[in-house]
């Protein structure tokens, strides 16, 4: 059975030229930060920062595939997932989840955490984690959009 894709990022997106996503570890949780769409959605002004908070993280990985190799069929889910430049949960078959050699392990697979999958322009986000959270601080541009995280 093929992976299932949720898109979860409604009324925002990344900046889809130099998104620049910064990970961060805090404690148990990994930090996602980068530059929001300010030309799609006009809540946002150009160089505003989106902040994510995953929460109970167990692996993470910032790297290939970027936007290219996406749509020559060079990621693992290329024909699988709806499009690129999407943020996603991935739920369903996760024989594909342990492909990339890349991940970043903080604690053992607790078997619960939900994978999530951000394509950004010039490389992939992945993480498997509790959930996914609007990071409250005061420069998030994300709190204005009513995203509450998954």
């Amino acid at each position: 059975m093929n992976p299932t894709f949720e898109q979860i990022n409604k009324g925002w997106n990344a900046e889809p030229n130099a998104p620049e996503p910064k990970v961060e570890i805090s404690g148990s949780d990994v930090l996602l930060t980068f530059y929001v769409n300010a030309f799609q959605f006009k809540e946002f002004e150009e160089d505003e920062s989106g902040i994510l908070r995953f929460v109970g993280c167990e692996r993470y990985r910032l790297g290939p595939t970027n936007d290219e190799g996406w749509y020559r069929g060079q990621c693992r889910f290329s024909k699988l997932a709806p499009k690129w430049g999407e943020f996603y949960i991935v739920s369903g078959d996760n024989a594909l989840l342990y492909i990339p050699g890349d991940w970043n392990i903080l604690r053992p697979s607790s078997g619960v955490g939900k994978h999530f999958l951000f394509y950004f322009r010039d490389n992939t986000f992945e993480c498997v984690a509790k959930q996914c959270a609007v990071e409250k601080t005061a420069n998030n541009s994300l709190q204005r959009t009513g995203f509450a995280g998954r």
